[in-house]
């Protein structure tokens, strides 16, 4: 699930199905699906999120978006206001905790 390229991402969950997206800051293009899945994938994709420190997100609308797309692929064009607001929200909270690292560590 982990790409060394992609600048932002998180997962979106709804229920016990989560939809792992991201985006290339190098490449450009749209944000593409990583990972997605039920049960056994679908807990796989939890525990490497949170073991990597990737945001969760619940989001039942988005998920059944993502659900459509195949992993690997870019995200629909109805998908781009849900994810940029997604991506959007998760750049914020990354800096803000950046931030309060950089007040903490002085």
């Amino acid at each position: 699930m982990a790409d060394s390229r992609i600048g932002c991402g998180g997962v979106a969950v709804a229920r016990d199905q989560p939809a792992a997206v991201g985006y290339d800051s190098e490449g450009g293009g749209a944000p593409k699906v990583l990972a997605s899945g039920f049960g056994e994938v679908a807990n796989r994709i939890m525990d490497l999120a949170r073991e990597s420190g990737v945001h969760i997100h619940r989001d039942d609308n988005l998920v059944q978006l993502l659900a459509q797309v195949p992993v690997g692929h870019e995200i629909p064009e109805a998908a781009y206001q849900l994810v940029a607001d997604l991506l959007s929200f998760l750049y914020r909270t990354d800096q803000r905790l950046a931030e309060k690292k950089r007040t903490a560590s002085r």
